[in-house]
């Protein structure tokens, strides 16, 4: 592999990981174009998309070479993104070589993330503080930690099966609905509602749709859309697997009125 090559490599290699984590678009390409000019590599062009990265460099030139990568929708990782935020400010600083780069490179691919009891535990009590700030009661809350414990539990499972997300947020949504409807029918002094807004907060694509509109007023129509409509579409099965259970449990005899 040519020098250039291997810079270039190396800088699409670092955005795909940015991308891959959950990285702004404008900071993936300003991320590369830092790397290349740090490496002092002249003519080059980089187009990032919210599912892809497209980089070439001296085309006018014998060493002239391109990639293209593709980059599927991912979680964030936060622990990550500031990782190789640092390696590419060392980069930029002309404080890391390209073999140390690599090696830096490897390591924040590998920044593991929190253990799953840690998950587990604080995907509850979010839930229940989001409980409770929307108007329920403490006894609101207790239920919406144990319903999003096991939420969470569920989210775990579907991330290391690679379930669809569609899936995973339609059954989601549609337990924690279940289970809220069945405390509120054996007759417990529970604010059912507020439990559901609590527990569905972890689906929600709050992180997508700021993204869209960051997109958007940068100008990236195109990746503001594809994370406009990843979030449109995950807010659907939301209201579907809510929507579902609800309507479901009116038919059932015996259901109560939900006001």
């Amino acid at each position: 592999m040519s020098y250039n090559k291997e810079i270039l490599t190396l800088a699409v290699e670092i955005g795909d990981e940015l991308l891959r984590n959950g990285g702004e678009i404008y900071r993936v390409e300003d991320t590369i174009f830092h790397i290349l000019k740090a490496f002092e590599i002249e003519n080059y062009d980089v187009y990032v998309l919210s599912n892809g990265i497209f980089a070439s460099a001296n085309e006018d030139s014998d060493e002239s070479c391109s990639i293209i990568r593709h980059v599927p929708l991912g979680d964030v990782h936060l622990g990550r993104i500031a990782a190789i935020n640092q390696l590419s400010r060392e980069i930029s600083e002309k404080k890391c070589d390209l073999k140390t780069a690599w090696d830096r490179l490897e390591q924040c691919r590998h920044i593991p993330i929190p253990d799953p009891k840690t998950l587990i535990f604080f995907g509850g009590l979010g839930c229940s503080c989001y409980t409770y700030i929307f108007g329920g009661n403490f006894l609101d809350a207790i239920f919406a930690f144990l319903f999003g414990m096991i939420l969470e539990i569920y989210l775990i499972y579907t991330r290391r099966k690679k379930t669809s997300k569609f899936i995973s947020n339609i059954v989601g949504s549609a337990f924690v609905t279940f289970a809220s409807l069945l405390v509120l029918h054996i007759g417990l002094p529970v604010l059912q509602d507020k439990i559901v807004i609590g527990d569905i907060m972890p689906l929600v694509p709050g992180v997508a749709l700021t993204t869209s509109i960051r997109d958007l007023f940068n100008g990236d129509y195109l990746s503001g859309a594809i994370h406009l409509l990843d979030a449109l579409l995950t807010a659907m099965c939301i209201a579907v697997g809510v929507g579902s259970m609800i309507i479901l449990y009116r038919y059932i005899p015996g259901g109560v009125p939900l006001l």
